[in-house]
């Protein structure tokens, strides 16, 4: 009789419980890896939208560079005068900057045109080229302007800003530029 007491009756396996338990720690695991996962992508569209906003910002320090030159060399009478007199309506201090149209020759001036609104600034993706004319909206808007400081230099600042999700985001870039006719 005595064994009959002491002989219990065991099954093996997992109680509702340890199984609820087990479920509840594995969920908030997949959701922690999902929400890294989720901020991993994000920072890595942010680092991309960046890095296209730092070029593009470069490349509109780099176009006024070369408008510079080409209009010095070619045109307006190789007049600094003449040439800074073009850049005079962007400065930042009369509202909004300027924008480069790349399709007009370097001698022409209306390749530096006033934003009126940012609209106007916007850059267009066209075939793989950035450009103020044609093309699928970019999300991009690119603004120049100038700083003079002293007769044979002027600051170049370009500012490229973009919207991503719920924020507003711009990165600005400068260079110096110089009168290098000699006289």
């Amino acid at each position: 009789m005595k064994k009959f007491f002491k002989q219990k009756n065991k099954k093996e396996g997992f109680t509702l419980v340890e199984t609820l338990i087990a479920i509840a720690i594995f969920s908030m695991s997949i959701l922690a890896l999902m929400s890294v996962l989720g901020s991993g992508i994000a920072d890595t569209s942010y680092a991309k939208q960046k890095t296209i906003a730092s070029y593009l910002a470069e490349e509109g320090i780099e176009a006024v560079r070369n408008f510079r030159d080409n209009y010095l060399l070619y045109g307006g009478g190789n007049n600094w005068t003449n040439f800074i007199s073009k850049l005079v309506s962007c400065n930042r201090g009369e509202g909004n900057g300027c924008g480069i149209n790349s399709t007009f020759a370097t001698t022409d001036n209306r390749f530096i045109f006033k934003c009126s609104d940012t609209a106007r600034c916007n850059l267009y993706l066209d075939n793989g080229d950035y450009n103020v004319v044609t093309g699928n909206d970019s999300g991009f808007v690119r603004e120049i302007w100038m700083e003079n400081m002293g007769d044979d230099e002027v600051k170049i600042y370009s500012t490229v800003s973009w919207r991503q999700g719920s924020g507003s985001y711009s990165i600005t870039l400068s260079g110096n530029l110089y009168n290098w006719i000699e006289y």
